[in-house]
């Protein structure tokens, strides 16, 4: 099991950017593909990006499309979410998780996912 941690969550107004981390121990990191889920009180863990564990193939959910940015740097481990144009409905708790490489397919299900961080809130003020 690869060990996740976030960070970078806080409070913005809406328009406004923020960028997460997630910092990887105890595994490879470039055996496992990566993504980033979010949960609003009260709604199901949704999809936000993927990346492959290069970085060569990245998905985006249309909500987040053209606004925010996966990438990730092998050499630190260290995967990251750039968001831009934050809007309130963006509000919720951020995720990462990883997925071990056995395929160059990426995933958009949280079932697909196995390894998971504990999260960090983002809030987008109106």
């Amino acid at each position: 099991q690869v060990q996740l941690v976030e960070s970078g969550g806080g409070l913005v107004q809406a328009g406004g950017s923020l960028r997460l981390s997630c910092a990887a121990s105890g595994r490879t990191f470039t055996n496992y593909h990566m993504a980033w889920f979010r949960q609003a009180p009260g709604k199901e863990r949704e999809f936000v990006a993927a990346i492959s564990w290069s970085g060569a193939s990245i998905n985006y959910a249309d909500s987040v499309k053209a606004r925010f940015t996966i990438s990730r740097d092998n050499t630190i481990n260290t995967m990251y979410l750039q968001m831009n144009s934050l809007k309130p409905e963006d509000t919720a708790v951020y995720y990462c998780a990883g997925r071990y490489y056995v395929t160059s397919r990426i995933f958009r299900r949280s079932d697909d996912y196995d390894n998971w961080g504990q999260g960090t809130q983002v809030t987008v003020s109106s």
